[in-house]
């Protein structure tokens, strides 16, 4: 187990590195002065010299990319000069002085995505903190979804192969599969919170947080969660049902279902007992990948609904070449695909005791 953790420690390290030299050249190579995008029509001669010095902008490209690494790293180095990019200011981010060498200073840090160009140097890290959780919520929410309904559907199927139940369910799962997302995030807003909103009592936008009708304080609304996570939860629950009806309608031809079966137990002691889990392998292999999707591909449906989550920031940053937001957000979502792929793993050890992680 533990070599196994290091070995994967290790791939993701070397995964994040590739994707952080990525985007890093991916977006610095776009036009546009940064400098000027934060200074906006304020800008003159002398103050676009004052911010590009502070953010590194005057330095070369690989030296700007240095500079990007030492503020990602945990353990950082800094220089004891004022002038310098690397120079630890107060308030940058909290640090634990390790040791210094000559003019320069390590220190343990927590990484630091840098400051939003256009939310007046607001920390991307805490843009993204405020956000972040609406998605989870938003994520797990469509997940539990396709998960109980796909396998219950995915069950019923199995059981009633080539029937009409099971037909029905094939052509509900292969539409859900086609259409995409921004166009039923559309049609549900339209058609639930606009043409039923008499009957549903739901909104066509709205956050998991809104002001009250004073303007004085936030309050949690659980019913903006129900058209979005319905919508966002369609498609990996037409997945999980195929997934389902397939693997258990594979499992059901196996030696030991057909010896229970001989034993006289019921289907649903089958199922319960000996079938589902051993079906649900492929389920939670689409699952984890879905999951790891949603926290980057909610940008429609979020954007669509009104709901201040990842997505609808990322959507933002794009409109507003905020490069730091964009570049931070991207760098989190490529962590949550790496954490979710290891355990994902130690799930399936828990499912087969067949498979060892090698």
């Amino acid at each position: 187990m533990i070599s196994y953790l290091l070995n994967k420690i290790t791939y993701a390290l070397l995964t994040l590195f590739g994707v952080v030299t990525v985007i890093f050249l991916l977006f610095n190579v776009l036009p546009g002065d940064p400098a000027q995008m934060m200074l906006g029509q304020n800008e003159d001669s002398e103050q676009l010299a004052l911010v590009k010095q502070k953010y590194g902008f005057d330095k070369p490209i690989s030296t700007q990319y240095f500079y990007y690494l030492n503020d990602l790293s945990p353990i950082s180095f800094h220089s004891k000069k004022q002038n310098d990019y690397t120079f630890l200011r107060a308030g940058k981010y909290g640090a634990i002085k390790l040791f210094s060498i000559g003019n320069t200073t390590t220190v343990f840090k927590l990484p630091y995505l840098r400051e939003s160009f256009t939310k007046q140097g607001r920390k991307v890290s805490d843009v993204l903190s405020e956000t972040l959780p609406n998605t989870f919520v938003l994520a797990i929410s469509a997940i539990i979804i396709a998960m109980v309904l796909g396998v219950l559907l995915g069950i019923v199927s199995a059981l009633y192969k080539d029937r009409w139940l099971d037909k029905t369910i094939q052509i509900f799962s292969t539409l859900g599969m086609s259409i995409p997302s921004f166009f039923s995030a559309i049609l549900f807003a339209w058609f639930f919170g606009y043409i039923l909103h008499e009957y549903t009592n739901l909104e066509m936008t709205g956050s998991l947080y809104e002001l009250d009708d004073f303007g004085e304080a936030m309050h949690i609304k659980w019913k903006n969660l129900i058209l979005p996570a319905i919508v966002l939860g369609i498609r990996p629950l037409a997945v999980v049902i195929q997934l389902m009806r397939n693997s258990l309608l594979e499992v059901f031809n196996q030696d030991y279902i057909r010896t229970a079966r001989a034993k006289g137990l019921s289907e649903f002691q089958i199922i319960k007992r000996h079938a589902i889990k051993n079906a649900l392998n492929p389920v939670v292999t689409a699952i984890s990948g879905w999951f790891a999707s949603m926290l980057a591909g909610a940008v429609f449906v979020e954007y669509i609904f009104g709901w201040n989550g990842l997505g609808k920031e990322i959507v933002n940053a794009l409109n507003t070449l905020d490069l730091p937001v964009i570049m931070g957000a991207v760098l989190i979502i490529a962590l949550l695909f790496v954490i979710i792929n290891i355990f994902v793993d130690l799930i399936y050890v828990w499912l087969d005791p067949k498979v060892t992680l090698q």
